[in-house]
Order: C-alpha cells, then structure tokens, then sequence
C-alpha cells in the first residue's frame, strides 16, 4: 500500500473513532503491533503484540469509560508507511471525570496493517483522571 492508501485506511478508522466505534481501530493493528506509550506515566511502556495491547491496554482503558470513547482526527499527514494523526478524544470515566485528551499519533503501517503505533499525549491527564492500570 502507498502514502494514498494508508492515508485513507487511518481516514475511516478515525471516522469511526468519532461515532464511538474502536472496533477498526483494533481490526488494523497487526498481530506483531508495537504500541509505545513515551513518558513516565504508569501506563507508559511498549505493549508488544496485539493480544497485549488488547489485555494491558485497552480493556483497562475502556473499563474506566462510562460510554464508549470516541476521538476526532484534526489532521492527518501520510508519507508513504508513515500516518500522522492529531486527534482529540472525548470521554467520562466512571466516576464522573472529564478524559478529553489531545493526541499525536505516530502509525508504521505494512501491507495494510499498522505495525508500530507511537502515541504523545498529555501523561499528566491520563495519570489524575484514569489512574494505574493495575489498580
């Protein structure tokens, strides 16, 4: 797949992203996907494979949501294998706290599947409004 065609496949993940629905975003990612959280939060490190990130990142996530979480791309820029995504995501834990995070997403896509997700955010948000994911 070229820059076009990459472009296009985080174009209708983030499109349904918006509506609540994570289920493309999940069906993208390749078996093999390093997903990197940058930063000293307890929810920074790499999660290295798909059924990883599912467990350790996010089931943990979603059960601390009180509706499905949704996020907007604001700009997206694609140079061959290489998806940028800026997008703001919108969601109420449940106990009532407001998780609006803005992201820049960093995806390594290959034959159509991302391979390599780096995700910048603001840590200090993620930490007061979501917690440890242990816990």
């Amino acid at each position: 797949m070229g820059t076009t065609e990459n472009k296009q496949l985080l174009q209708s993940v983030f499109a349904e992203l918006a509506k609540g629905n994570g289920r493309p975003f999940v069906e993208m990612m390749a078996d093999d996907v390093a997903w990197t959280v940058p930063g000293s939060s307890p929810w920074a490190r790499t999660y290295q494979g798909k059924r990883t990130v599912i467990d350790e990142l996010l089931k943990p996530l979603n059960a601390r949501f009180a509706a499905p979480y949704r996020a907007t791309a604001q700009r997206i820029l694609a140079d061959g294998d290489c998806v940028v995504v800026e997008s703001q995501g919108q969601a109420t834990t449940k106990d009532g706290k407001a998780y609006n995070n803005r992201y820049c997403y960093v995806f390594r896509l290959a034959g159509g599947k991302v391979r390599e997700i780096v995700e910048y955010m603001d840590t200090e948000l993620v930490t007061r409004a979501l917690g440890d994911p242990g816990a």
